[in-house]
């Protein structure tokens, strides 16, 4: 196949054996990787249903701020979307899309009554739920931030303690 005095094939033969062997070698030694570090880390808990799939759950604090561009009111103790979502939620989808460098704050709301705790982490579910919904029709989670809950009034309006706003902010 090879002439003794063909150096040029000999040398191009070589070189593609090297980078065919660096290819294998790349690739076996990064799965060894890739499987080393996820035996390391920890078992993640079952996500709630409502999260979105690689979002990370960082709630910011500070005075609620910006244009309201949704509302969506809850059932009593659930964090299901109300059947209206979709309606609730196209206005804050077309204010988006009119504002590419903006993005949107989501905080859930809640009573004074019952065990603290519980009605944060309904509220944050709540927020949790709308962020996926608003995630699942193509808007970068990046523009997409959940606010701390915050509680209510007792005296004011029960569907005001079960409600997430969507607010709209630079």
């Amino acid at each position: 196949m090879l002439d003794d005095n063909d150096d040029g094939a000999r040398v191009g033969l070589w070189v593609v054996l090297g980078v065919i062997a660096l290819l294998l070698f790349g690739l076996i030694g990064g799965l060894a990787i890739r499987a080393t570090q996820t035996d390391k880390a920890p078992a993640a808990a079952t996500p709630a249903p409502a999260a979105a799939v690689g979002a990370v759950d960082v709630l910011i604090e500070g005075p609620l701020s910006g244009e309201l561009v949704g509302k969506l009111f809850f059932a009593l103790g659930k964090a299901e979307l109300p059947a209206d979502a979709t309606a609730a939620l196209a206005p804050v989808l077309q204010a988006l899309a009119a504002n590419p460098a903006k993005k949107l704050v989501i905080a859930g709301f809640h009573d004074p009554s019952g065990d603290a705790a519980v009605n944060q982490a309904l509220a944050r579910n709540r927020a949790k739920a709308v962020r996926a919904a608003i995630t699942s029709q193509g808007v970068d989670g990046a523009r997409v931030v959940l606010r701390k809950p915050e509680q209510t009034a007792a005296d004011g309006p029960a569907d005001d303690a079960r409600r997430v706003e969507v607010r709209l902010v630079d």
